[in-house]
């Protein structure tokens, strides 16, 4: 019989629920874009104002009501290039 010593929460390299899969996917999306950075800083603006579009789309125009500082400065910048003269995006 193999007995195994008594495992911590921070032993296991699993998600805990949820909320936890959802943070660690992000801050593995937020290292690809910092890997891409350093490699093509343009392409990474593109992509990171891609999905600031898309997220704002996704929130019913929305997203920006979750950001402050800088980071929302930014997204206003990108989400104000998106709109047509018109008011349409």
């Amino acid at each position: 019989m193999t007995t195994f010593g008594h495992l911590e929460d921070t032993d296991i390299d699993i998600a805990i629920d949820e909320s936890d899969a959802g943070e660690r996917r992000g801050m593995e999306l937020a290292e690809r874009l910092r890997l891409v950075a350093a490699q093509d800083p343009g392409l990474a603006q593109e992509l990171v104002n891609s999905l600031i579009i898309a997220l704002d789309k996704a929130m019913e125009g929305n997203f920006r009501e979750y950001l402050d500082g800088e980071a929302r400065e930014a997204a206003d910048r990108v989400l104000a290039d998106t709109v047509s003269p018109s008011g349409n995006s």
